[in-house]
């Protein structure tokens, strides 16, 4: 009942729809457009005819219509031109709607991961990183640490020790004597060599001589 007074409730128009609508109506305004073309053409040949018969009143009912037909045509070329318009304007209202519907997905969706991930989950879950990290720390320095005897060695006295050793070591090469180097070979002329080696102690042979010539000196 309220439908048949108040008509049935107004729904929101899809651009899909609308569209599709809007390009039925122009392809059925341009057959009607063609059709009215054919039948002023058409009128156009009957006055030609009327005319070559002398049929001069026949022939100006003739152009009467087809004067009609062509105000029809371009009543129906206004609304093709309206229709090309909303039709423009439909599809940038389209495009429009999708890029806010994307924008819309992008927002929600980051939303949903910034609810997802919050400041204080990003915070504890550095925080336990961290918390693992000092604990591997520890743990390799405490496999690194020496145990047993060896962790009683004193490194000051292992450090004197070698000292002790290094200035041994350097005392001793001080101490070694020096290498001397062989004489060279003298180079006498092969006609000057002595007949036999000359002794660095006169035999006695040669002391008496020596004395006998100092008394027949005398």
């Amino acid at each position: 009942m309220f439908n048949r007074i108040f008509g049935k409730p107004k729904q929101e128009a899809n651009p899909l729809t609308t569209l599709e609508k809007l390009y039925e109506t122009v392809e059925m305004l341009e057959i009607k457009e063609k059709l009215l073309d054919k039948k002023a053409a058409g009128e156009v040949e009957k006055a030609k005819e009327f005319t070559r018969a002398k049929n001069k009143r026949a022939a100006i009912q003739c152009l009467k219509r087809k004067r009609l037909y062509e105000q029809q045509i371009e009543q129906l070329v206004n609304f093709q031109m309206r229709i090309h318009d909303q039709i423009i304007m439909v599809e940038g209202a389209k495009a429009t709607t999708d890029t806010v519907d994307a924008l819309r997905t992008g927002a929600a969706a980051m939303k949903a991961m910034q609810k997802a991930m919050n400041i204080d989950d990003v915070d504890k879950t550095m925080d336990e990183i961290n918390e693992q990290t000092e604990n591997m720390k520890q743990i390799q320095e405490a496999l690194s640490t020496p145990i047993g005897a060896v962790a009683d060695f004193d490194e000051d006295e292992l450090e004197a020790e070698l000292e002790e050793l290094e200035g041994a070591e350097l005392e001793e090469q001080l101490l070694q004597p020096a290498t001397t180097a062989p004489a060279a070979p003298m180079h006498v002329p092969a006609g000057r060599l002595p007949t036999r080696p000359v002794s660095a102690k006169p035999t006695p042979e040669e002391d008496e001589l020596a004395a006998l010539q100092a008394e027949m000196a005398l």
